[in-house]
């Protein structure tokens, strides 16, 4: 008699831990971080500066130079190895669950929108500050840390009670409070130049852009139902004028039986 070996033991399936959307985003930021560390090492600094400048998302570079693809491609590239895996960990803590509860394309969408998002309220926010684009507008951004904090905000609409472990201590919180802690750090972050060489306004706009997209269906249903309540009002009130103004007129065509 023969015996299966496969069919005793456990097997641990490695391969839940990683939906597909979120395997595909770890693996090409992992790899852009290798192009990254390769040039910087092999080519040199100045390389390396180039490319952040090529394809980081410089304000002046999209306004004056038409660098029209910075706002997609700086949310692949990293500022070092602690930055990508602390933005890689969150995006697998936090995108897993939303991936499994809205599909792998709905999910897409979201990230990019918002990380795209993110980088052009950059954009118009250090234009606005830095119009002559010497200053503030001409700092390059790097990182996914704009669509992160949109999946952030995602989780705390899907997931509002969901308890997070604030690491090292030993506390839990909800996540919708969880979030709305980190948002008021993000925004208290903008007030005060503590020159952290974080992307504050990044992280405002990925959450702001999430709460938008999220809430676009009712926008649109509350925009829909005002103009349809307006149309309603419109023919009433056309009605009540041509009852009004036919109310004393004989019939148009009258009866002419006689009995």
């Amino acid at each position: 008699m023969g015996s299966n070996p496969r069919s005793y033991g456990y097997r641990f399936n490695w391969g839940g831990l990683l939906t597909p959307a979120i395997k595909i985003l770890l693996i090409a930021n992992t790899a852009v971080f290798l192009v990254q560390t390769l040039v910087q090492l092999i080519l040199g600094p100045q390389a390396h500066r180039w490319l952040i400048e090529w394809f980081g998302l410089m304000p002046r570079g999209v306004t004056h130079g038409l660098r029209v693809w910075q706002p997609f491609t700086y949310l692949f590239l990293h500022g070092g190895l602690m930055h990508l895996l602390i933005n890689m960990l969150v995006l697998w803590m936090f995108g897993r669950d939303l991936e499994l509860t809205w599909g792998r394309r709905r999910f897409y969408a979201y990230y990019f929108v918002t990380g795209v998002g993110a980088g052009v309220v950059n954009i118009i926010v250090k234009t606005i500050a830095d119009p002559a684009g010497l200053g503030s507008a001409l700092q390059p951004t790097i990182g996914a840390s704009g669509a992160i904090y949109g999946v952030l905000l995602a989780a705390a609409v899907v997931f509002p009670d969901r308890q997070v472990w604030l690491i090292p201590f030993p506390i839990t919180l909800p996540m919708r409070a969880y979030v709305a802690i980190m948002g008021a750090i993000e925004f208290f972050g903008t007030l005060g130049a503590t020159g952290d060489n974080i992307s504050h306004i990044s992280h405002l706009g990925g959450m702001l852009v999430g709460y938008l997209y999220l809430r676009r269906g009712s926008f649109l249903y509350r925009m829909r139902n005002r103009l349809l309540d307006w149309k309603r009002r419109r023919m009433r009130r056309k009605f009540e004028v041509y009852v009004r103004d036919h109310q004393d007129k004989p019939p148009s065509r009258p009866d002419h039986w006689v009995n």
